[in-house]
Formats: structure tokens, sequence, C-alpha cells
């Protein structure tokens, strides 16, 4: 039995997600035996962005519109700059986030991804990292920014960039392997 038998993960993404950033954690969890949907709000596929460039298309498993947060134990927010900008702007997009934060469910979010979380407005006290350019708005926001390759503060998991994604990985397999669900305290 693998260790994430029966667990159900979602990556919210679209057009514009850092490559690495999706794929890596998708593949590992599902070796680990967790069922992971790629989550967009737009059917067929999305685009990658391969460090400086287009990169290849992900399919998608289901549209936004199609799926509640209860469906899924956890959420991973991919960055690349594009990614959640594009979703920040999407009122369900942001507020699958916030169904998330406010029933406990553990969310991951590496390099641009926190922006997520900021529109969400879920971060105020929280203690985050995040790709450096995003210091001043996670701060802004009210979290305290650490410049570590991996951050958990009340099953809020944040990463830098694709170079933290074993330790990203690693964190969110603990996550949902502990079992850490419940209301946050200042949610």
């Amino acid at each position: 039995m693998a260790e994430l038998d029966g667990k159900t993960i979602a990556i919210l993404a679209t057009d514009g997600f850092e490559e690495d950033e999706l794929i890596k954690p998708r593949d590992e969890l599902r070796a680990l035996g967790a069922e992971v949907h790629v989550v967009s709000p737009k059917g067929g596929t999305i685009r990658a962005w391969r460090h400086t460039d287009w990169g290849s298309d992900v399919s998608v498993d289901k549209t936004l519109d199609s799926v509640t947060f209860d469906s899924y134990d956890a959420l991973i927010l991919p960055g690349g700059q594009i990614n959640p900008d594009k979703l920040r702007l999407v009122p369900e997009a942001v507020a699958f986030v916030q169904d998330f934060y406010e029933t406990g469910r553990p969310v991951a979010a590496i390099c641009h991804g926190p922006w997520m979380l900021i529109e969400a407005g879920v971060v105020k006290g929280l203690n985050m990292t995040s790709w450096p350019s995003l210091q001043t708005d996670i701060t802004n926001a009210g979290a305290h920014w650490h410049d570590q390759e991996v951050v958990e503060d009340e099953g809020i998991i944040t990463s830098r960039n694709p170079g933290d994604i074993p330790a990203f990985n690693a964190a969110i397999a603990r996550a949902l392997h502990e079992g850490r669900f419940g209301v946050r305290a200042n949610g």
C-alpha cells in the first residue's frame, strides 16, 4: 500500500504555470498513491512556461466549474509568473483557495503561487516563503516572509522555486499522511 492511497489532490493552474512546479509534484504524489487532478478554469490543455519560454502542454483533468473543494484532501498552487496572475482574476479560483483554507485542508504554494493566497486573503500572521520578488507583497498582506526552501504554518506550505521541489513534495506528503486537517487559528 502506497503512503498516500485514498488521498485526492487538486493542482489549480492555467496557462503559464512553471512546468516543473506542476509536473514534478503531480508525478511524485501520484507515485506515492495519491489521485492528483489538474484543475483549471478551462478544459483541454494548459501550456507550461519553462524558465524563459513556453513549455509542454498538460491535460486538464477537471474544469474548475465541475469540482468542489470537498472532493479533495489538499490543494497545490504552482507558480510561474503568468499562472497565478491570471488565476487571481478568476473569482471562482480565489473562492476555491479560500474554501480549502477555511476547512483546514493543506494548501501548498510555490514560487509565485502565494499570490493566490494573498488574493484569497488568508495570509495575515502566517510565516511564508516564495519567489523573492513576492517578499514585499507577502509582507504587505500581513505575513512574515522567510528565505527558506519550505515554510509550513497552519497547514499552509510554501516554497521558493523549482530547486525546492523535493522539500515541497515531502512537506505535502507529510501533511497528507499525518492527516493535518482542522479549523485554522486565524481562519
